[in-house]
């Protein structure tokens, strides 16, 4: 027996275990102070009563004759139907909408659709599950230490306003995109996300668009979703989830908007690829997290999702402007709850190490998500008021 061969390729996951190990040892040198987390993006506030009570109440019902229900593998009807009102103004059917237990599963089994040939573009730095999935498909060679070949890495930076090289994406590519982006915070403004859609609908390409975060964007001016944008229904699949805006990463929820009007090259319908997809490889998300979906979704339950991001948007603000203070040039924190922070001739790991062994902080090395995150940290808005307040002193301190 032989490993499948697209493991051999993949570069070990270096990042967060590496932060952690280096945040472990200094603890453990120094278990006098407090170290606190500013760099992972995970909540940390309990569930509003509305969702939990809506968890309860169908936990409750599991255990009755009468509320007991079994597999929904394409999930609840009327969640689907929710989702399509709240976040798309009712324009997609229910079959268009498909129910996961997070964005992070449905960005990797998407890759089942394309193939192994299919060529991959993404933004640089970039979410890492959008590379390796693809290698995990079969896309690219081995990991040369900078970046997989067959993958073209599209840089994102301040100087070309976070806003890729199209030109460097190769006819009939998967172009994943993120926005508000994790890792840099930068929202797409209207007239680039009418660019990106122009340019997929003329070379073939497909849009992967997370959507993840896009319940902390307050600009009216800035779409929430691909499918504001004409034509995005032939080229786009846009991928979101409940973990962030609704405190559900551990709970999982999320979901996929896939148009019936996307097509292979053939005229195959992709959505009707992804309904065999799923059926045959995912039995379906929590009965009971989709009723702390559905409440959430309620208007209780909106108003309650609004003050959790709100609350975290506080954070971000908080942290841009402490950094700011110091003349540390940042991104995001307006309308995204991460912070990017350029240190200009810097390595991202050697502002890591300051930021721990001098004010205690942990953030994440942009390094971590691709070659152009080089020189930057990425700072997490989750966490708690007090925490961020106390990093913000500190960072204050000089």
């Amino acid at each position: 027996m032989k490993p499948n061969p697209c493991l051999e390729n993949i570069a070990p996951g270096y990042l967060f275990p590496e932060i952690a190990k280096r945040r472990s040892a200094y603890q453990q040198a120094h278990p006098e102070l407090k170290v606190i987390s500013l760099g992972v993006g995970n909540t940390t506030e309990p569930l509003f009563d509305t969702i939990a009570d809506g968890l309860v109440r169908e936990a409750q019902a599991l255990a009755t004759a009468e509320g007991y229900s079994g597999y929904q593998d394409e999930g609840s009807a009327a969640l689907r139907q929710k989702i399509s009102e709240v976040f798309y103004g009712g324009r997609f059917s229910i079959d268009e909408i498909f129910i996961s237990d997070g964005a992070k599963g449905d960005v990797g089994r998407l890759q089942l659709l394309f193939g192994a040939g299919t060529p991959v573009a993404v933004q640089d730095p970039a979410y890492p599950v959008y590379v390796d999935g693809s290698v995990l498909i079969g896309a690219g060679g081995p990991h040369d230490g900078t970046g997989y070949a067959g993958i073209a890495y599209l840089p994102c930076t301040p100087e070309n306003k976070f806003f890729p090289d199209l030109a460097k994406v190769a006819p009939g590519s998967l172009l994943y995109i993120c926005s508000p982006n994790n890792p840099t915070g930068y929202v797409m403004t209207r007239a680039q996300l009418e660019a990106l859609v122009a340019f997929a609908n003329a070379n073939g390409a497909v849009i992967i668009f997370d959507a993840a975060y896009s319940e902390f964007i307050r600009d009216k001016a800035l779409p929430k979703t691909i499918f504001e944008i004409a034509g995005a229904d032939a080229c786009a699949i846009e991928i979101n989830s409940f973990s962030k805006p609704a405190g559900f990463t551990g709970v999982r929820l999320g979901w996929t908007a896939l148009p019936f009007g996307l097509k292979y090259d053939g005229g195959g319908s992709v959505n009707k690829a992804w309904s065999r997809v799923t059926a045959t490889i995912f039995n379906g998300a929590s009965n009971i997290a989709q009723a702390g979906g559905l409440a959430a979704l309620s208007e209780k339950g909106l108003q309650e999702i609004r003050a959790l991001t709100d609350y975290y948007l506080e954070n971000a603000h908080l942290i841009k402007q402490a950094l700011e203070d110091r003349g540390i040039r940042t991104i995001g924190g307006y309308d995204s709850p991460y912070v990017w922070a350029q240190f200009p001739g810097r390595t991202s790991w050697d502002v890591f190490d300051e930021l721990l062994t001098k004010y205690n902080i942990v953030t994440t090395p942009g390094s971590g998500f691709g070659p152009a995150g080089e020189s930057f940290v990425r700072f997490s808005a989750f966490g708690h008021h007090a925490d961020v307040r106390e990093a913000c002193a500190r960072l204050a301190k000089g």
